[in-house]
């Protein structure tokens, strides 16, 4: 039995690990981010469409909407000095019928009652002049300037780092089987065959927050699980688009988009499909030609390039409209569930609204202080990667030294994650780090080589 804790996060996603990293700030706390899988974000975190909202069509008043406007700021600014990538590239939504038209008015009233005023309605001339390879028959669109594309994967392990490196104690590979209230003490049994004390508990389970919840006398909310299934084409389709292309909203969902990302592809996707199977996570043929059919629509031109990689995630579906964040103090527990594809971009908002609900019900945290900033190597297309800056080569000659051609990546950058604070325990892992066997030939020259320096490391 592990020494015990004074708050324990379960779930190391990206709500997870920000709410971690907020109570690092509080040195007189001993933190654990307990996760199930082998690495951070490893679960809805690492595949979603890559978005950070403005929350311009959040339900106004909703929680969600406030920490989805709060959070856009703060995330902005974490990731300008955590070295994340982002790029404001600005999303349209499309109107390819008369009644969909008829909505964008009224979507741009919803913005400004989210405290967002810089949508503009656009003409057919206007929308095509900003995007020339859209399908025909568009007959106008939503202009939403402040919508960004950034890296779900690094924002993650950025605050997991900052939350270890201040003294949270990080447990991969620990599922949460069963949980129990002794002595004024949450007692956690895990399938890694450790049992983990904590006096203050918080459910960021992500898919399985409802089962946690369950298991402490709690029915708020059910999570179904959503399955998006996705397709990423190679970076020579990256000139077809300029925006995010949305369509107008329904109950299920954002739709179906277009979108560029941080590493220089093009997005086509997602499904939204609710499973019963939280493990359900394959892409499957049916979706897929779905995808491509609405694809052809949007932009016929993308249909014509190289796949680079399919996947699927599942998305904590709740069927309200808004996230399921409680504190429950004579049970020394905080449930943060329902968090949708806007919990990237919320993250460190809802750190923060945690943190404030765990003091209110009684924690008792100290005297806060500043973290120390991380600095996380930018993965984006814009910057120059390592192999390209001269100044690096001469200093360190492995920066010059690439291994996976396709992604630029050197044996430098391998090495120093293989070094890391959190170093990755797989080769998937390796390649969220770096990108390495994530591009065009997704690693068919480098993946013996990559391979080879994986496992010497781990040696």
């Amino acid at each position: 039995m592990t020494p015990a804790y004074d708050v324990a996060v379960v779930g190391a996603g990206v709500v997870g690990s920000a709410i971690a990293r907020e109570l690092a700030r509080y040195p007189r706390l001993r933190v654990a981010l307990v996760e199930a899988q082998d690495d951070v974000g490893q679960g809805s975190s690492k595949a979603n469409t890559a978005i950070l909202h403005t929350g311009f069509d959040a339900v106004p008043g909703s929680l969600e909407a406030r920490l989805v406007r709060e959070g856009a700021r703060l995330l902005a600014a974490y990731a300008a000095e955590s070295g994340i990538p982002v790029e404001t590239v600005g999303a349209l939504l499309v109107a390819w019928d008369e009644e969909q038209l008829a909505a964008l008015p009224r979507l741009a009233e919803k913005a400004e009652a989210n405290e967002y005023h810089a949508t503009r309605l656009l003409g057919p001339a206007e929308l095509y002049a900003r995007e020339p390879h859209l399908g025909p028959g568009a007959l106008g669109a939503l202009h939403v300037p402040g919508e960004s594309v950034i890296c779900p994967w690094t924002t993650t392990l950025a605050y997991a780092t900052q939350a270890v490196r201040h003294g949270a104690e990080l447990h991969l590979d620990t599922r949460v089987t069963d949980v129990d209230r002794r002595d004024g003490m949450h007692v956690l049994t895990t399938g890694a065959g450790t049992t983990l004390r904590t006096r203050w508990l918080v459910n960021a389970a992500g898919l399985h927050a409802d089962t946690l919840d369950a298991r402490l006398g709690h029915r708020d909310f059910t999570v179904t699980p959503r399955r998006g299934q996705l397709i990423v084409f190679d970076k020579f389709a990256r000139a077809l688009v300029r925006h995010i292309l949305l369509p107008v909203p329904t109950a299920l969902g954002k739709g179906v988009l277009v979108a560029p990302t941080v590493h220089g592809n093009v997005l086509l996707g997602p499904t939204a499909e609710d499973l019963d199977d939280k493990r359900a996570t394959g892409s499957t043929a049916d979706g897929l030609a779905a995808l491509r059919h609405q694809g052809r629509r949007i932009l016929p031109g993308l249909l014509d390039e190289e796949v680079t990689a399919v996947y699927a995630g599942l998305r904590a579906a709740t069927g309200q409209d808004d996230y399921r964040i409680r504190a429950h103090p004579g049970q020394a527990y905080v449930t943060v569930g329902g968090i949708r594809s806007t919990g990237l971009t919320a993250s460190l908002a809802i750190a923060a609204h945690v943190t404030g609900l765990l003091t209110g019900a009684g924690l008792d945290a100290g005297p806060a202080r500043e973290l120390e900033p991380v600095r996380m190597p930018n993965l984006g297309e814009a910057v120059p990667r390592p192999c390209m800056r001269p100044e690096l080569i001469a200093a360190d000659p492995q920066y010059g030294t690439l291994v996976c051609h396709c992604e630029r990546v050197s044996q430098g950058e391998i090495r120093d994650a293989l070094g890391s604070t959190i170093p990755p325990r797989t080769l998937d892992g390796l390649r969220r780090r770096t990108r390495a066997r994530a591009g065009r030939c997704q690693g068919f020259y480098c993946g013996a080589a990559v391979r080879q320096l994986f496992e010497e490391a781990r040696r």
